[in-house]
């Protein structure tokens, strides 16, 4: 385990509303990622009392380049740890005390999972039971489960009636949305069998700063930048429900701290887009030919529709997304041009080989 920075403020245990208490204590995992990273600014800005703990195994999709805006915060500390190492997880949650587990630690692309599913299971299932029984042990007072429209399956695209609800089973596609569907069922089992203070959340396809540039969107930005040719599975047709990070990073703030215990939370954008959509609206931003787009192999098992409901987090918390898509997607593409040194740095190395690896012979 390794400590890039040490706090120790905030050792109480009992936690209650959102603005009763100044000095909580969270974990966040999966810290260096993506949304992980996002939710961290969000909390150290909305909750400045708070202390955060970032934790990040730093594997091929964590980077903690992207935390350099916060990690001299003094409200901050990041550790570098697997949440299947259960001896580390046991002795960081002994240290701690946490108040709060958000857990955003994941394996999260479907071609991966596709290539290796057993990387899956153990992170996202094995992984999940650690941080549970840790929790368990030392009187986390709320655990947070952060999952994925994707364990419902798809939808039919000639029904856009259709949504996701909390209560729909789960009859996930992939290795990974199946991985995903496995951590919410034993999160649920830990919650009726052992009392642990569960909620989870399920969102849509999140976009925004400092995502991994395997996903569509920064893929089809840093891709286009280049001029180089836009891999498109398929006709392009499979329809996402787009959420922009910081709409999907309020959602989890309030859920964690008014959402009841036991409960599913879905977290739509009410932005549905095809894919093929999305891609020519980031073509005609940056002003480059749809020539640039190049139709590849479709992917296994590929999901055709994501539609949420977010009726029950809108009626209970009053939470609805802000960000329109063309506001969000701006804004977005703005960000990869301003950063390009962040996603530059990551298009080497492993990622290269596998970017090779998955669309080299499509």
């Amino acid at each position: 385990m390794l400590s890039v920075k040490y706090t120790a403020n905030g050792k109480l245990k009992l936690i209650i509303k959102k603005g009763d208490r100044t000095d909580m204590k969270i974990l966040v995992t999966g810290a260096a990622g993506f949304i992980g990273s996002n939710f961290v600014f969000h909390m150290l800005e909305a909750h400045p009392d708070y202390d955060i703990v970032g934790l990040d195994a730093l594997t091929y999709a964590g980077n903690l380049e992207t935390l350099a805006p916060v990690i001299d915060e003094p409200h901050f500390k990041f550790v570098k740890a697997d949440i299947t190492d259960a001896a580390t997880i046991d002795q960081l949650f002994a240290e701690e005390k946490f108040d709060i587990v958000v857990n955003f630690a994941a394996e999260s692309h479907v071609d991966r999972s596709i290539e290796d599913p057993g990387l899956f299971l153990r992170t996202n299932i094995l992984g999940t039971q650690v941080l549970m029984d840790a929790s368990l042990k030392y009187g986390v007072k709320r655990f947070h489960q952060v999952g994925t429209d994707e364990v419902y399956g798809d939808l039919p695209l000639d029904r856009p009636d259709l949504f996701f609800v909390e209560t729909m089973p789960l009859t996930a596609s992939s290795p990974y949305s199946a991985s995903k569907a496995s951590a919410d069922l034993l999160a649920m089992a830990y919650h009726r069998t052992f009392g642990l203070p569960v909620t989870i959340s399920r969102c849509s396809n999140n976009y925004g700063p400092y995502q991994f540039p395997e996903k569509l969107i920064p893929l089809m930005i840093a891709n286009a930048t280049a001029d180089k040719p836009l891999p498109v599975y398929g006709e392009g047709l499979n329809v996402r429900d787009w959420l922009y990070v910081e709409d999907h990073c309020r959602a989890i703030d309030l859920v964690i701290h008014d959402g009841r215990v036991g409960e599913v939370y879905n977290i739509g954008g009410h932005n549905e887009k095809a894919n093929i959509e999305v891609v020519k609206i980031i073509l005609e931003q940056l002003g480059k030919p749809e020539s640039l787009i190049t139709y590849v192999t479709d992917r296994k098992g590929h999901d055709q529709r994501y539609a949420i409901d977010p009726t029950k987090i809108h009626n209970e918390l009053g939470w609805l997304p802000e960000t329109k898509f063309e506001d969000g997607i701006r804004k977005t593409i703005q960000w990869y041009i301003d950063n390009e040194d962040w996603w530059k740095n990551i298009i080497s190395g492993e990622y290269q080989q596998y970017y090779e690896k998955m669309y080299g012979n499509r």
